[in-house]
This record gives structure tokens, C-alpha cells and sequence, in this order.
């Protein structure tokens, strides 16, 4: 038996947002980078609503200079055991 890791989308959007703030990046400026119209989707990562796709993980990673385990928390939750 094994205990199933999930995201923790709302820690995970707390980390995108203190690291963007280490960075000293704007919500505008990332917006640009990713070349998105509005900040909406920015939004909602930090506020745990949304997780970026994995090529903007990478995307996110090398802006703020870390890695993505730096970025996304992985949990376990004994309630999902598999076995």
C-alpha cells in the first residue's frame, strides 16, 4: 500500500507569488513574458485557482530562476491510499 501524492495548488500559488515578489517581477511583466492578454491565468495560479501547464512551469522556472520542485508542493493524503 501506498499513499497517492497530489498538488497543493494553493501552496503551490503562494510559492509562484513569493518567488515572483524574490524576483522582483510584476504580475504585468509576467503577463508579458507568457504573452498573455490578460493576468487573469497569473491570478488564479497564485491564488491556487489554476496550475500553470507544464511548459509554463518551465517557462516560470527559468524566469524565477528555480527549479519546479521549488514551485510546486507535493502532499500525500492518507485518504487516497492505493494497494
Amino acid at each position: 500500500m501506498f499513499n497517492i501524492p497530489f498538488i497543493d495548488m494553493t501552496a503551490t500559488g503562494q510559492n509562484i507569488n513569493r518567488l515572483r515578489t524574490a524576483a522582483g517581477l510584476s504580475v504585468r511583466q509576467m503577463q508579458t513574458v507568457f504573452g498573455f492578454t490578460t493576468p487573469q491565468a497569473i491570478y488564479k495560479w497564485i491564488h491556487g485557482d489554476a496550475m500553470p501547464t507544464i511548459d509554463n512551469l518551465v517557462i516560470l522556472a527559468a524566469i524565477l530562476d528555480v527549479t519546479l520542485d521549488d514551485i510546486v508542493v507535493v502532499r500525500e493524503n492518507d485518504a487516497r491510499k492505493c494497494g
